[in-house]
């Protein structure tokens, strides 16, 4: 299979800084959890190694793998979810990067194997309305990818919780991925606050879509060309 070198260089230095992120957030513990990343236009993926500590990780460390989890290029063996990881790519063309992590109030809704309800704006603007709870399933195979596609195939969520597991979170590319599992964990841990104090209010899904769209389509920092419009 032909490689793009300079591309899968890039990548894997982009996504062995993303891991760093994951602990910056406290989302991850010793080995637990990973990132991936789409290879543009090619049928391969670059993923963290299994068994390697953050401490240790490096750009040298990430693998690369095909769509069906093989080990294309590295020096080590890829991360036990990388079926997982690639299942989601080759069932979801629009999924540029994955995430997994074992957060701590995130992971605490999952052992619940109950959806964080949309009770804040934040989660109406990331997630489009509750956060969903997809089937307990074991590692080793593609069963945990199956969950991961089946459950988010009818949510505006880039999150979902795996019964008794722990969140994966999906993007455009893996920096879209990074935010949201970051963002999971600080509703998760809000909602579960708000819960201890009484029950928390749920929002219009009317106000609900309207914040996701807004959120999706206006947010953020606007284009050259929007600005030279406005200025026309």
């Amino acid at each position: 299979m032909s490689v793009n070198g300079d591309t899968v260089e890039q990548l894997r230095e982009h996504v062995a800084a993303l891991h760093g992120e994951l602990t910056r957030y406290g989302l991850v513990v010793w080995t637990a959890g990973n990132v991936s990343a789409r290879v543009p236009g090619q049928d391969l993926m670059v993923i963290k190694p299994s068994g390697v500590s953050y401490a240790e990780l490096s750009a040298q460390h990430m693998v690369v793998t095909d769509l069906e989890g093989n080990l294309v290029e590295g020096a080590h063996a890829p991360s036990s979810d990388t079926a997982a990881h690639a299942y989601v790519y080759r069932h979801m063309p629009q999924v540029g990067g994955v995430v997994h992590t074992h957060s701590t109030y995130a992971t605490a809704w999952a052992a619940r194997g109950e959806p964080i309800p949309c009770v804040l704006t934040m989660v109406a603007d990331e997630f489009g309305g509750e956060v969903p709870v997809g089937p307990f399933a074991l590692i080793g195979d593609d069963s945990i990818g199956r969950g991961i596609v089946e459950t988010l195939d009818t949510s505006n969520s880039p999150a979902v919780l795996m019964q008794n597991h722990g969140p994966f979170t999906i993007g455009k590319d893996a920096v879209s991925a990074v935010k949201a599992a970051v963002m999971l964990e600080d509703v998760a841990r809000t909602v579960h606050i708000a819960r201890q104090i009484g029950e928390p209010i749920p929002m219009n899904r009317k106000d609900v879509d309207a914040l996701y769209e807004r959120y999706q389509t206006v947010y953020g920092p606007r284009s050259d060309s929007a600005t030279s419009r406005e200025a026309q």
